[in-house]
């Protein structure tokens, strides 16, 4: 450690060094603990001037204890980087090295002087860059073992000494083949070379991150996001961040690693929650050949168009009173007025605030030409005219954008008129409603609707921007719903995170150029994870026999991870009530259970209620996606609709035909189906008693 305070190992015994790094922890939990108090015994009473203040501090408060929770079972450091030299010192000098504590958050002494240091510091990079080929002035490198909160054991790379090779950390390895028991958790501990790349990118650029199953993808963009907190604080606190995750099951699943590194005011979405209004109660959905129409990008222009058709040209003078004089402005003055704020191309609520006080410009140059002096507040005056008011409304009226899409997908002449050269009469036909609402109210809004309606508001008032959006699962959004996103970060940047061969909608992207570009962000770097280290060699090798059928082209995962008998297919002989199917499966789960960690039980979503039936008459408990798995229970039933972006330790996928056969189309369901494949991380057992795909048969 630097010198500065005591250190109360040193009365330890020198030569057991597990005794004395056990004694830094304690120390250094003890420190956290004084932290947190000194944080909770603060008095505003005398320092906030007003109750707004005091509501304020007492709230920062608030945060900052929480951020200082000390989580009994998630260790407070999990490395320990020895250097050479003096951070920041020149090695010519010969200054004394100096070794840090790397960990979920800082901690420091009574003295402030550090115990540990927070892993996105630049002083912590070198604990996931430092290679025997680049040690990075890193002498050695230690990791810790942790059982529960526990130090057990730690491990050393002396990355400076040429005599010692180099060789996979054991305790790594352990770390990243962890049972899973509970929602995801933070892998701060594991970060990779490659992904420590992205994790550390900077705020000013977006980043598309495309990576197989098991590539951390998802830990990398949340722990980006938890950097980028660390690195702009500030700056992100005016903005604000976003999570967007494909469902809420998901969004439950991932709700807990932010906090756990520390970081808790990052507000999680869906889309779907994204786009929602009081005015609107989604209750409707679209067949997949309207739900593809509505998705397009061609629709924001027909909106354009429509929402622009409320504007009218100016026929008629207008006579402005005030006082004993009469002002008159010429229709053709208006109109060249409308003309210039049109071809602006700005929002029209914008341009219909902006019209008056045109108006009223054209009033005072009159004023000022028949010799009077009007300043600001006359000007002012002027747009609030009754006259001028008048004349705004008739000819830039206020447009409600529910009501604008309402009208649209009811009204066959008015979407016709304005879908003309961009929308065919059969797209045309696709998304009109076949019986038209009465109101917005009673009207049959889908989640594809509800987009519409957000592009319609974003045309009439402006979106607010976020600092930085992280969208998840992102291959599945339509061309509409990644220009909702984008408008939530047109003045930020963004994370954009998924897998091409795991796209499951009909709209599903199939080039990440087209998609950065409907988000708005056409110069983000896209990088690709190809090194898997959650799923088993042996399992995604399986899987990814069916990329040249799903996603052609695209690079194959390369696990890292070496598990013999981590995947088993077994045929069953099915009879005519289905019940050697039901009791394979439960024999299935059962054996799965034997082994540490969760399981999952991925099934098409038509045969879960059967499965939960059978699962109810064994006495078997299960939980649904998205809830907490407890040592006592480790079992989910996961519709394959929902298994998207979910991980079990040990998965039973019960019959891929029908996985495949619950979708639209066969591509569609092969994408599925390598979903299911790949959501275990040490075991896969699939059941089938109907033939398998063609690609998974040889």
């Amino acid at each position: 450690m630097p010198s500065h305070a005591p250190d109360p190992t040193d009365t330890l015994d020198p030569t057991d060094p597990l005794a004395r790094e056990r004694a830094h922890l304690a120390a250094s939990r003890s420190a956290l603990r004084a932290m947190r108090e000194e944080v909770e015994s603060l008095d505003i009473r005398d320092v906030a001037a007003n109750w707004v203040n005091a509501a304020v501090l007492d709230a920062q408060i608030k945060d900052r204890i929480s951020a200082l929770a000390d989580l009994a079972h998630t260790p407070l450091f999990f490395g320990r980087l020895d250097y050479l030299h003096a951070v920041g010192a020149e090695e010519a000098e010969g200054a004394e090295g100096e070794s840090f504590y790397i960990g979920r958050r800082h901690v420091h002494d009574a003295q402030g002087d550090p115990m540990v240091i927070d892993w996105r510091a630049p002083v912590s990079q070198p604990f996931y860059r430092a290679s025997k080929k680049n040690p990075l002035d890193v002498r050695l490198r230690r990791r810790f073992g942790y059982t529960g909160g526990d130090l057990t054991a730690y491990e050393d790379e002396h990355l400076s000494d040429p005599a010692e090779s180099e060789r996979t950390s054991a305790l790594l390895q352990a770390e990243i083949e962890r049972p899973r028991v509970g929602p995801m958790r933070d892998i701060v501990a594991t970060i990779q070379p490659e992904q420590d790349e992205i994790v550390r990118s900077g705020l000013g650029g977006t980043v598309c991150v495309q990576g197989g199953p098991g590539t951390g993808k998802t830990a990398v963009g949340l722990h980006r996001v938890a950097y980028l907190l660390y690195a702009h604080r500030e700056r992100l606190a005016r903005t604000g961040t976003l999570v967007v995750g494909p469902n809420a099951s998901f969004l439950r699943y991932i709700e807990q690693v932010l906090p756990a590194l520390g970081e808790l005011e990052v507000r999680q979405a869906t889309v779907e929650s994204l786009v929602a209004t009081d005015a609107v109660r989604v209750r409707g959905t679209d067949p997949a050949p309207t739900a593809l129409v509505k998705g397009d990008a061609r629709m924001a222009e027909v909106l354009r168009r429509a929402l622009r058709s409320h504007v009218s040209m100016p026929t008629e003078p207008l006579m402005v009173v005030r006082g004993s004089r009469r002002w008159r402005v010429p229709a053709y003055e208006l109109e060249e007025i409308v003309r210039e704020l049109l071809g602006r191309d700005i929002r029209y609520g914008a341009a219909r605030e902006a019209l008056p006080q045109r108006i009223a410009h054209a009033v005072l140059v009159r004023m000022e030409q028949a010799g009077e002096a009007p300043d600001d507040r006359v000007q002012d005056a002027v747009a609030r005219n009754s006259a001028v008011k008048a004349a705004v409304k008739a000819v830039w009226p206020p447009v409600d954008p529910a009501r604008l899409v309402l009208r649209l997908l009811s009204d066959a002449e008015f979407l016709a008129e304005h879908a003309e050269g961009v929308l065919t009469e059969e797209e045309q036909r696709a998304v009109l409603w076949p019986k038209p609402a009465r109101s917005v109210k009673s009207a049959p809004w889908s989640v594809a609707d509800a987009v519409l309606i957000d592009e319609a508001n974003d045309l009439v008032s402006r979106t607010h921007s976020l600092g930085h959006v992280v969208l998840d699962e992102a291959q599945d959004l339509s061309p509409m719903q990644y220009r909702a996103v984008g408008r939530r970060c047109s003045t930020g940047s963004a994370t954009v995170l998924g897998d091409l061969a795991q796209g499951t909608t009909p709209w599903a992207t199939a080039d990440w150029t087209e998609a950065l570009g409907h988000l708005g962000k056409p110069d983000a770097v896209v990088e690709e994870l190809t090194a898997g280290f959650r799923v088993p060699r042996e399992v995604i090798a399986y899987a990814s026999r069916l990329l040249p059928s799903i996603a052609p082209g695209l690079t194959e995962v390369r696990s890292v991870r070496e598990s013999p008998g981590a995947l088993s297919v077994r045929e069953i002989a099915a009879d005519a009530a289905g019940d050697t199917v039901a009791d394979a499966v439960l024999d299935a789960c059962r054996e799965a259970l034997k082994h540490e960690g969760s399981t999952g039980l991925i099934a098409a979503d038509a045969r879960v209620p059967a499965l939960a039936a059978a699962l109810d008459a064994a006495g078997m408990p299960y939980l649904s996606p998205g809830e907490e798995t407890t040592a006592d229970s480790r079992l989910t039933l996961v519709p394959a609709s929902l298994a998207k972006g979910l991980e079990y330790d040990y998965v039973v996928l019960e019959e891929p035909a029908a996985v495949v056969a619950g979708e639209p189309d066969e591509r569609t369901g092969l994408r599925r189906l390598y979903v299911a494949l790949t959501r275990a991380v040490s075991g896969l057992t699939v059941l089938h008693a109907a033939p398998l795909p063609a690609a998974l048969a040889r």
